[in-house]
């Protein structure tokens, strides 16, 4: 019996250029085999729920308030390591339990601009309200200006927005998989200047920014990172952090930065949280690039986060 034809179902599963722009569209299917591998993973102590296709997991049944035995830390490392970001729901950390939690996974980091708990050092404290806006909406991964960036973050949730505030997480091994072959080999070997300056230096004069850039000089980091512990090849470049392309003219390295940069527009190389008042998330920030939405003002949110001394990016 004759009927109407999905067009769609003569076309062969891959991306195509939706001319003249620049959108790519059609299935992204690089993801299927990281996808289906998240789904047949399992953790004794835990269960998790996949969220997005290859980046997210929400993971039940562990209270981290409390001290956790070794072989639980081992699995959630695992986790984190497979998930590229975890989520929990409902811990209510103190300071005291939000360090010793992130502690179990290595050296916590102080951060040199962004105002800390008053009882912990080792935690950054975001308070957003009317007078203080969010400028954290730029896809980014934490403090790679730095010559050992962090490995990872652990961000609790302390007052929530009744709407809005979300974080979106995005795929970076994902974002690198899917760029052509012949970027692949073009980007393969360069390297990029990190400062903090964009991101950091307006709230500086110019004595007390000379000062930061001699204790923080710009970074030469690898535009293709390899994962420390994965082995894993990702993008490691961002608008917010990467001044240049080291070896190409100013039109050209901002026009690479521009491009790699965007591959996290993608959604399908994403997940995004929804934040509750005790959430948690835990992000790979080797992996992974983030993004705070800033759709909430002028309504308060306060987070405060850890972070875990990583090794030098290669």
């Amino acid at each position: 019996m004759g009927g109407i034809v999905d067009p769609a179902a003569i076309v062969k599963p891959q991306r195509v250029k939706l001319h003249p722009f620049k959108v790519m569209v059609g299935p992204v299917t690089h993801l299927a085999e990281e996808r289906e591998r998240l789904a047949t993973l399992t953790f004794s102590g835990f269960s998790v729920t996949q969220l997005g296709a290859t980046i997210g997991g929400i993971v039940e049944g562990v209270d981290i308030t409390q001290p956790l035995e070794d072989e639980v830390v081992a699995e959630l490392r695992r986790c984190l390591l497979d998930f590229k970001v975890i989520f929990f729901r409902n811990q209510p950390l103190t300071a005291a339990q939000h360090v010793a939690f992130a502690r179990r996974f290595g050296e916590l980091e102080i951060h040199p601009f962004i105002p800390a708990n008053t009882e912990q050092p080792e935690l950054v404290r975001f308070e957003k309200e009317a007078k203080v806006g969010g400028f954290e909406n730029v896809w980014h991964s934490d403090v790679p200006w730095r010559e050992i960036p962090s490995a990872a973050a652990v961000l609790h949730g302390i007052e929530i927005p009744a709407v809005g505030g979300d974080t979106a997480f995005c795929d970076m091994y994902a974002a690198y998989d899917g760029l052509s072959q012949k970027m692949k080999e073009r980007i393969a070997d360069l390297t990029a200047v990190n400062d903090f300056t964009k991101a950091f230096g307006h709230t500086l004069d110019d004595e007390s920014r000379s000062a930061m850039h001699e204790k923080y000089p710009p970074t030469i980091q690898p535009v293709v990172r390899t994962h420390g512990e994965t082995g894993k090849k990702l993008i490691y470049v961002n608008r917010a952090f990467t001044e240049s392309i080291v070896g190409l003219s100013e039109g050209e390295s901002n026009e690479l930065i521009d491009f790699l940069s965007s591959q996290t527009n993608v959604l399908e190389y994403q997940c995004r949280f929804q934040w509750e008042p005790h959430s948690v998330a835990f992000w790979d920030n080797r992996a992974v690039q983030h993004f705070a939405l800033s759709d909430y003002w002028p309504q308060r949110r306060v987070m405060e986060r850890a972070s875990i001394v990583g090794e030098r990016p290669f």
